[in-house]
C-alpha cells in the first residue's frame, strides 16, 4: 500500500531519479534535460519547502512540495510541485499526492493553493488537477520551449481550501 510521508535526506537519491527522469522529456517542466543532480536536489530540497514522497514496499513512487507562492502578505497562499517516477504512472500516484497535498497545505495554514505554471498540453496534469477542485485562472503565451511541440503555453490554476 503506497504511503506519504516527510522526505528524509536518504531519499534525496530515489528523488533525483524520479526528477532525472520526468525531466528527460522537456515537456512537464521548464528545467533543462541536462540539469545537474546537484542543482536539481537543491532546488527539490530547498528550505523554504515542505518535501513529501509517496513510498510502496520501500520504492520512492512519486515526491511533492508545498511551500508558500509569494512571502509576506502573500504567504497564505501555496504553491506545490509534484513528480510521479515514469515506473509509476497509471497507478494513481499523482491523484494520492494530490489529495494529500491538499490536506498537507490546509494543515500548514495556506488558504488556498495556485500553481503558477502547469503546461498546458500536459493534459493529465490539467486533468488531475481540475478532479481535484482546481480551476484554469489564466494562461501564459509561449511559456515553454517544449520539446515536441515548440512554443507552448501554460495555464495557472487555483484551487480554494
Amino acid at each position: 500500500m503506497t504511503q506519504i510521508r516527510n522526505a528524509t535526506d536518504a531519499d534525496k537519491p530515489a528523488v533525483w531519479q524520479i526528477i532525472k527522469a520526468v525531466i528527460a522529456s522537456g515537456d512537464t517542466y521548464t528545467f533543462a534535460p541536462d540539469t545537474p543532480e546537484a542543482e536539481m536536489i537543491s532546488f527539490w530540497f530547498s528550505p523554504e519547502k515542505h518535501v513529501y514522497v509517496a513510498e510502496d514496499g520501500g520504492i520512492i513512487l512519486g515526491t511533492y512540495w508545498l511551500k508558500a507562492n509569494q512571502p509576506g502578505l502573500g504567504d497564505h497562499v501555496g504553491n506545490g510541485g509534484y513528480m510521479v517516477s515514469p515506473d509509476a504512472t497509471g497507478r494513481g500516484i499523482g491523484k494520492l499526492m494530490a489529495e494529500h497535498s491538499i490536506e498537507e497545505a490546509r494543515r500548514i495554514g495556506y488558504h488556498s493553493i495556485q500553481f503558477n505554471f502547469v503546461v498546458k498540453s500536459n493534459t493529465a496534469a490539467v486533468n488531475l488537477w481540475k478532479s481535484v477542485g482546481f480551476t484554469v485562472i489564466g494562461e501564459i503565451p509561449d511559456a515553454i520551449r517544449h520539446s515536441r511541440n515548440g512554443l507552448t503555453n501554460a495555464y495557472i490554476m487555483y484551487r480554494k481550501l
